[in-house]
């Protein structure tokens, strides 16, 4: 990956990480995601809201790829677009990148009881899939993974509900 590609990375998972900090200080675990079109436009920008909103399928990704689908020209496909999301994605959200038809998946720290880009499956890349996403890890890892490390403490203490 050359320096510019890898400072463009580290920008929009910096706008990702800033999202999973307002999950975080909303009480939710904090995953953050951005999509980004092929000229830099951000598109879409979530955190997680499973518990605000009582719904299970309310990560991160998810929400990006729905409000980036309402806002994009060519719909639900979005072609040519980056996901950028804090930590790995899930079975059910690297279902959802599929079918998005996401380009590029670019993820901070990796889930190894629950990833399904890298860690457990690698879906998004599966060439057995009709669609297939570019996965790049480690993006801003260590950032990614203290946060959630910090939740999880705090959470452990007692001082925080989920």
């Amino acid at each position: 990956m050359n320096v510019e590609s890898r400072e463009r990375d580290v920008y929009y998972m910096g706008l990702a990480l800033t999202e999973a900090r307002k999950a975080f200080n909303a009480g939710e675990i904090p995953v953050g995601a951005v999509v980004v079109d092929s000229e830099g436009g951000i598109i879409a920008a979530a955190s997680n809201e499973k518990e605000r909103l009582n719904d299970p399928t309310a990560h991160a990704e998810l929400t990006a790829i729905r409000q980036a689908a309402a806002r994009s020209a060519g719909g639900w496909r979005l072609s040519g677009m980056t996901l950028y999301v804090t930590k790995e994605p899930c079975v059910m959200c690297a279902g959802a990148i599929v079918n998005a038809r996401v380009s590029r998946v670019v993820y901070g720290c990796a889930d190894v009881k629950g990833g399904a880009a890298d860690s457990l499956y690698s879906l998004c890349s599966d060439e057995r899939l009709n669609h297939r996403a570019e996965v790049t890890q480690g993006v801003l890892e260590m950032e990614c993974a203290g946060l959630l490390r910090e939740f999880f403490i705090e959470l452990r203490r007692g001082c925080r509900a989920v």
